[in-house]
């Protein structure tokens, strides 16, 4: 069995085996023509329900044709032009490229002595982002696993730094339409089931700071301390940005900790034409950026910012078998003094390899690319009588929902937007995704990839209503 450990009298069996699976990849690539085969659980359950890990099958071509049946056929393909559904980006090649030699050569960034070079070049993007936000000089940050982690780190920083030790009395403000790691969060550093206060937003679907104004106002009345305002830079839903400007003024004024989820709309740090839809991120405390949504990286690819250094001692334990104290004044940079993890792979070095081969004008111009192609996608929306659209794009999303021309019961509207979803899913034909507004529910399209086409937007919108009309058309039959 050692000749399945990777090392230097292994090289050519690494090269021979890496090779035959990327080839079996780039044949999938090259030959699917939908995003999906539309396989069920049902179908694919027993599949793999049947195969004995306790019997190995010895011989790699064997378990790529294994891999084959289980995997490769029926995966969700985020490349095809037409999966549409949720915050899934194509990857470039070049981050391809710098995932397989990272998992080949397995450094761990948690300590200098794990990684060198991999600590330095961490670091050296952090600083790029940092820059590109515009934090400032004393910035710092840390790769991390996700937005959900990197929110989570963001509010640990803004409870230790709050101005009470009494947990009941601190306050999170986050529009309604914020992401779901907010309140995990808040769950998860031990706040009160209150702590987060939901701030309306306005048509737009941008926190209404009016609103935030008079929670401030009364969480300070009520002798309550705000802890935190979480403003989002690219809701899921939505795609929506809050009023960053106005939302910085009042968390100065009250003495609150700013932090902007800008998990998916970050690609606008290197935007060549939007980058002004983020002004006023630069007066965050902290930022969450998620390089595998907007910058076209493999999963995990993502950081936590903070304008001041100095806060991300509240993520710092000393261990003397890891990183003792001493290390510190010996100016050894372990980059586990600032993370929640401990063990963590070298994802920064996804994004150096796309930076050095792309630079960041050429990862702009894409995300550019999907934004205005969710602008023409609104215009065919908006100028189409079957569908309701709810909110015009700050980013690269739409939201709407089919409206049949003789039906107007909203609950069989709904089931039939629910059985459009679920048809298109299973045909494979397209994939997209669903929300509620208002209580009512809606589709998606989240568009990241820059091969999508506007006529490829009005096909699947003519599937959608195929679909719909299909289920109204044997729901009055069923009526009858």
């Amino acid at each position: 069995m050692r000749s399945h450990l990777l090392n230097d009298t292994t090289a050519e069996s690494y090269r021979r085996s890496v090779t035959e699976g990327i080839e079996r990849v780039a044949a999938k690539l090259a030959t699917t023509t939908r995003p999906f085969t539309g396989v069920s659980v049902d179908a694919l359950s027993p599949r793999i329900d049947a195969i004995d890990l306790d019997k190995p099958l010895l011989d790699t071509a064997a378990v790529l044709d294994e891999l084959e049946d289980v995997y490769l056929r029926d995966a969700v393909y985020f490349h095809h032009p037409r999966y549409l559904a949720h915050l899934n980006c194509p990857v470039v090649i070049p981050a391809v490229l710098g995932e397989a030699i990272l998992s080949a050569v397995n450094s761990s960034l948690d300590t200098w002595d794990q990684s060198a070079g991999g600590t330095l070049i961490e670091r050296k993007l952090i600083d790029w982002t940092t820059a590109r936000i515009g934090l400032g000089p004393v910035a710092d940050g840390v790769f991390t696993s996700g937005g959900t982690q990197s929110n989570l780190q963001a509010l640990l920083l803004a409870r230790e730094e709050a101005k009470t030790d009494d947990l009941a009395k601190l306050r999170v403000f986050a529009s309604e339409v914020s992401h779901f790691s907010v309140k995990k969060s808040a769950k998860l550093l031990g706040l009160g089931q209150d702590a987060v206060v939901p701030i309306p937003v306005d048509h737009d679907k941008r926190m209404q700071t009016v609103a935030l104004a008079r929670e401030l106002e009364r969480c300070r009345r009520d002798g309550l301390a705000p802890m935190a305002v979480v403003a989002t830079a690219g809701t899921t839903d939505f795609g929506s940005i809050d009023p960053l400007p106005e939302i910085a003024e009042l968390c100065e004024q009250y003495g609150t900790w700013m932090h902007v989820d800008a998990a998916y709309g970050c690609g606008l740090l290197a935007s060549v034409r939007y980058r002004d839809r983020i002004d006023g991120i630069e007066r965050a405390d902290s930022v969450t950026v998620d390089y595998h949504k907007s910058f076209f990286q493999p999963v995990s690819s993502s950081a936590v910012l903070v304008r001041d250094a100095s806060t991300l001692r509240h993520a710092t334990y000393h261990a003397e078998y890891l990183n003792p104290r001493r290390m510190v004044q010996e100016r050894i940079p372990n980059q586990v003094d600032k993370s929640l993890q401990t063990t963590r792979r070298f994802d920064a070095l996804k994004l150096w390899m796309t930076l050095r081969v792309m630079g960041a004008d050429g990862i702009g111009r894409l995300f550019d690319e999907v934004c205005d192609l969710a602008a023409e996608g609104w215009k065919l929306l908006a100028a189409d009588p079957r569908f309701d659209v709810v909110v015009a794009p700050s980013l690269s999303t739409l939201v709407f929902r089919y409206i049949p021309a003789a039906v107007t019961d909203p609950a069989e509207i709904d089931r039939a937007n629910l059985y459009a979803r679920k048809a298109l899913f299973a045909s494979g034909d397209a994939v997209v995704a669903g929300t509620k507004v208002g209580g009512r529910h809606y589709l998606k399209f989240t568009l990241l990839n820059p091969e999508t086409t506007v006529e490829d937007i009005s096909v699947v919108l003519d599937l959608i209503a195929g679909h719909a009309e299909q289920y109204l058309g044997e729901s009055l039959d069923r009526a009858s």
